[in-house]
């Protein structure tokens, strides 16, 4: 199973590429296809994860086939073959 993963601005630096493929050997969580993602690129786990909360979302909004994963299951979207999966910054300021 393969997975499509795209990252937009800071966290394209962050992970070094822009794109990358997640070959799974079953249907996973997006939960899971994170976790997968940060232990392939540990720079990415500081940009992509809330230290506090250990969730991408609050540093990240998250589209999987273009949907926003808050209309779909949140991170316990379940993730099929050939889903793409885009990690868009979200710039926090005060």
């Amino acid at each position: 199973m393969e997975i499509r993963v795209k990252f937009i601005g800071s966290l394209r630096s962050a992970a070094g590429n822009s794109k990358l493929t997640l070959k799974m050997k079953k249907k996973v969580s997006l939960r899971e296809a994170v976790k997968e993602i940060v232990s392939r690129h540990p720079k990415l786990k500081r940009a992509l994860i809330d230290p506090e909360l250990g969730d991408p979302r609050p540093n990240a909004l998250i589209l999987v086939n273009e949907r926003d994963v808050s209309v779909l299951n949140g991170l316990e979207t379940v993730l099929k073959d050939g889903d793409e999966v885009v990690f868009v910054p979200i710039l926090h300021g005060g």
